[in-house]
């Protein structure tokens, strides 16, 4: 199983210098799984970019995946790894998420570079 983070969807839609390494996961949608949270930093980083209907374009793609809303044991589980991880509130979303579907996690957010389970990759300048 697959989770994209915000930061490599973002990435992917933008067909930035690293888009191709996520196309994979992204586009191998019976294995991804997409927490709420990545919906709503997408949704709202296209929509302050490129409008509504970009928004509403990107998130139908992003839908093909499963969809993972926060529940309450995901809320407390992503407390417990922000607190012991020091992980922002959307991060520890992610990685609980990820966690529970036994998902590696793909992303350019140095914040999970050292995790176990992560396919990162730094985010390459556009100059």
């Amino acid at each position: 199983m697959n989770v994209v983070d915000s930061s490599a969807w973002l990435e992917y839609f933008a067909d930035g210098p690293n888009a191709r390494v996520f196309a994979s996961a992204v586009e191998t949608t019976e294995r991804l799984v997409v927490p709420t949270i990545c919906l709503l930093e997408v949704f709202k980083r296209v929509l302050q970019q490129r409008g509504e209907s970009a928004a509403l374009r990107v998130v139908a793609q992003m839908q093909q995946g499963r969809i993972v809303d926060l529940d309450s044991t995901l809320a407390l589980s992503a407390a417990r790894l922000s607190h012991g991880l020091k992980l922002p509130l959307a991060d520890s979303i992610v990685l609980a998420t990820a966690r529970a579907f036994e998902a590696k996690i793909w992303t350019q957010d140095a914040d999970f570079a050292h995790l176990d389970n992560v396919k990162y990759v730094p985010k390459k300048s556009t100059r």
